[in-house]
């Protein structure tokens, strides 16, 4: 079931009226800079409650507008293959993750007949461009299959590793277009990505027409790398525990007017336990220590990528948006294992660029951040990042799917600093730049014909706020499911999903919210509304079906990392 509660208008006409500011080109269309971060927690920035320093997002934020309720797919390459393609991940092929499964809806890469924004936009006049992660493809093989690779999928510009996380001193998958290349002298891969980015900038805004930048960051993702000058601001800042300070973020996050003073925090997540047992203190503050400061210098790199739109003199009619692929990542490297405790993917054969072996994992006294180091901040500081909401990446309750969004646009957004509550998803993205590009979604593509857009328009939020009563919303990873219409939720947690993880009671079975006056899930009405619950039950169901949605347990479930 679709909904269309904006229309795109696409007529040619139309755009010229729609746009205002001028770019000293001879097409007067804005330029379009997306920019993602990778499993950062809804309230990390300063904006949205935290205590990072993060001055250029928040710079954002004061001269445009924060989303309370923008949504995405709970994991990072569902969420990108809807952000790129305006479609549900198993619609684009990417059900769950990029291993192929030999099932339609899970080969782990995107099909041939769906769309990305690069394709959308560049057959409407636009360059394009990506810096960073792409992972959407199941081959990092240069001799293998490589059509679905970014610039086999629209993109002319490309700088970045093709697979889920990268080493930030010496990336794995590094290309440049189709060459692989390496990290060479004092390298950081998030400083390469901004350097890159802003060199495109340059490059595009010689040209006279409009162009598409997607910056996809893969920090604060782990492993836990960063600069010991960045890791110094944050000394000491930590000490208080996870648990005053979730405390304290919640408090801010109601200052700002992000949630209502009403909002209730819900109770400690059954994987975490007390600041006040915790043994190793010093150790779990150097770990979110390097977390942070991991956040700043991307903040950094959004600051000097928008100082270079503004010095190609295009600051009034560029869109800037800024949002993370989903909620903070709760998953741990225990000792020598990578990824979740119960995982058993050793990395014993790994080494600096210098030779020194590696030591992976989360180990006590082990201190993060040097090149030497593979590790992860874990769940209890997942939780503080996560704040005010339930769960993490990978779970549908908001604390997997909501995350922060801070959009830019100076000729266009009038009413700066304002909050918008209407509520959207990652797949809006490309009908709202077909939108305001004045394109069209094609109907065949490669010789196929096109899978229908599942997104719709929010163009005319920018200017207010636009509530789709009757917009239906879903999801599914992992056996976890979700479904929102308007004000209600309706939510499910896979039972047994992550042996290591203690459930919630209500584990296995729906629950429903209202999200308008209980957005951070803490009141369950399933019990009250049996006749809700069932509708929007159905709704799923209906969805899924359609959508290629397979049971979890059929596919791998429980056992498949």
């Amino acid at each position: 079931m679709k909904n269309r509660c904006l229309k795109l208008s696409i007529a040619s006409g139309a755009v010229g009226l729609l746009l205002s500011g001028c770019q000293k080109t001879e097409d007067v269309r804005p330029n379009i800079v997306l920019i993602l971060a990778d499993d950062l927690g809804f309230s990390d920035l300063g904006c949205y409650g935290g205590e990072i320093h993060t001055p250029n997002i928040d710079n954002l934020a004061r001269n445009g507008l924060r989303y309370t309720h923008f949504c995405n797919a709970g994991r990072s390459c569902p969420s990108r293959a809807c952000l790129l393609t305006g479609l549900y991940p198993h619609q684009a092929g990417v059900g769950h993750m990029v291993a192929d499964r030999g099932i339609d809806g899970y080969h782990g890469t995107l099909v041939q007949n769906s769309v990305t924004i690069a394709e959308a936009l560049q057959g409407c006049g636009y360059q394009t461009a990506l810096a960073g992660k792409w992972h959407v493809c199941n081959n990092i093989d240069p001799k293998g299959d490589i059509s679905q690779w970014p610039m086999q999928r629209g993109f002319e510009r490309y700088y970045g590793n093709l697979n889920g996380y990268a080493d930030y001193w010496n990336p794995d998958a590094l290309f440049e277009g189709n060459s692989p290349v390496k990290a060479e002298g004092d390298y950081y891969y998030t400083e390469a990505i901004t350097e890159h980015a802003c060199n495109y900038i340059a490059e595009m805004s010689e040209a006279g027409q409009p162009f598409f930048l997607y910056v996809s960051y893969t920090a604060p993702h782990y492993p836990l790398h960063a600069r010991q000058e960045y890791i110094n601001h944050y000394k000491g800042k930590y000490a208080a525990g996870w648990d005053s300070l979730r405390i304290r973020r919640f408090e801010r996050i109601k200052e700002l007017g992000i949630l209502p003073q009403s909002a209730t925090l819900p109770e400690q997540d059954p994987q975490c336990y007390p600041w006040a047992e915790e043994e190793y203190k010093e150790w779990q503050q150097a770990r979110m220590e390097v977390y942070a400061a991991m956040v700043e210098q991307m903040d950094e790199g959004v600051g000097q990528i928008v100082k270079k739109i503004k010095e190609c003199a295009h600051a009034d009619n560029t869109l800037v948006i800024f949002l993370s692929d989903n909620g903070a990542s709760s998953e741990g490297h225990l000792y020598n294992t990578i990824e979740r405790s119960g995982a058993v993917w050793k990395k014993d054969d790994m080494f600096t660029k210098d030779g020194r072996k590696i030591t992976p994992g989360d180990i006590p006294g082990l201190v993060p951040g040097d090149d030497d180091t593979f590790g992860s901040y874990g769940p209890q500081w997942a939780h503080l990042s996560c704040t005010p909401f339930k769960r993490y990446k990978s779970w549908v309750h908001e604390g997997g799917i909501c995350a922060p969004m801070v959009v830019c646009w100076p000729s266009r957004i009038k009413d700066c600093g304002a909050i918008r509550r209407s509520a959207y998803c990652i797949n809006d993205l490309l009908p709202t730049f077909l939108e305001i590009a004045g394109g069209e979604y094609p109907d065949s593509i490669r010789g196929l014909k096109t899978i229908p857009i599942e997104g719709v328009s929010f163009a005319n939020a920018f200017m207010e706020d636009s509530a789709c009563p009757d917009r239906l919303m879903f999801w599914e990873h992992e056996g976890n499911r979700a479904v929102r219409q308007g004000r209600w939720k309706l939510v499910s947690e896979y039972p047994g999903a992550w042996k290591t993880l203690r459930p919630y009671p209500s584990c296995g079975r729906w629950e429903l919210y209202d999200i308008e006056t209980d957005p951070t899930e803490t009141c369950d009405l399933a019990a009250e509304r049996p006749e809700l619950v069932d509708s929007l039950a159905s709704l799923w169901r209906e969805w899924a079906s359609r959508s290629g949605v397979r049971d979890w347990k059929e596919i791998g479930g429980e056992n498949w990392y």
